[in-house]
């Protein structure tokens, strides 16, 4: 008799709960990191890393997750622009590169926290792959935020996991913060939804998994900063609650501790 699929359960008292945890959690990032490097040698080793691993995800992705990317041309209507990617949390290692796997054209730089840079080996090769490190200290967030405006400003892409906290296999959007918006509204650029979903694969527990995009959205000019940015959270929302639900496969269950 075939054995029926159960999900393993993840009980969490609050969405701020951390399930993915590194040996260097705390990580503190040296006084002499740089978030933009002029040194010319530094940008060519760091744009050769960046094409061998896109090519590695393009190939690897399909086998090892199944990875599917659906409707994708939306991303020319902002071809000529820098924009940001907004997208649900639930891959510890293939978040950090699905957003490149889905765009192929333009060099995606992605916003890590700083536990990121703590990991063995990929650690120290984030920042050269186009990780934009959250600061750990206030003094430093001006060159944070004038890292995302470079690369805007150079028309790339920029990726905002705005859930913050990794739940693997999630099926479902977590509420995240309307001021997480203010990067868009700053730089007056396009906003694109990505969505993780997840459906059931054929001779695999896991699931394979099927990302969608939505947009662009565009500030709305008529608007406060403040409406922009509630307009803006609640268009990306809307777009990520729908897609969500293509998720078709529960690999893990989070269910509220007091349920």
């Amino acid at each position: 008799m075939k054995k029926t699929f159960s999900p393993q359960i993840k009980y969490y008292e609050s969405y701020d709960q951390d399930f993915v945890f590194s040996d260097n959690q705390d990580y503190n990032i040296p006084a002499s990191y740089k978030w933009i490097h002029s040194n010319p040698i530094y940008r060519l080793v760091s744009a050769c890393f960046y094409r061998v691993a896109e090519f590695l995800i393009v190939v690897t992705f399909p086998v090892v997750y199944g990875m599917r990317r659906k409707n994708k041309k939306v991303l020319r209507k902002a071809k000529g622009s820098g924009y940001f990617i907004y997208a649900n949390h639930t891959q510890p290692f293939a978040d950090v590169f699905a957003p490149s796997f889905v765009q192929r054209k333009k060099r995606v730089y992605v916003v890590a926290g700083r536990a990121n840079l703590g990991v063995p080996v990929m650690g120290k090769l984030l920042p050269s792959l186009g990780a934009i490190t959250v600061p750990d200290d206030i003094e430093r967030m001006p060159l944070f935020m004038e890292a995302i405006s470079h690369r805007i400003g150079q028309k790339k892409a920029v990726a905002i996991y705005p859930e913050a906290h990794v739940w693997p296999y999630a099926t479902f959007v977590r509420p995240f913060p309307v001021t997480s918006f203010r990067f868009p509204i700053k730089e007056n650029v396009p906003t694109f939804a990505l969505t993780t979903t997840y459906q059931k694969r054929k001779f695999f527990k896991k699931p394979s998994i099927t990302v969608y995009v939505d947009g662009p959205f565009y500030p709305d000019a008529t608007l406060s900063r403040k409406e922009r940015q509630k307009k803006l959270h609640s268009q990306v929302t809307e777009a990520m609650e729908r897609r969500s639900k293509n998720s078709t496969y529960t690999y893990i269950d989070y269910v509220p501790k007091n349920k």
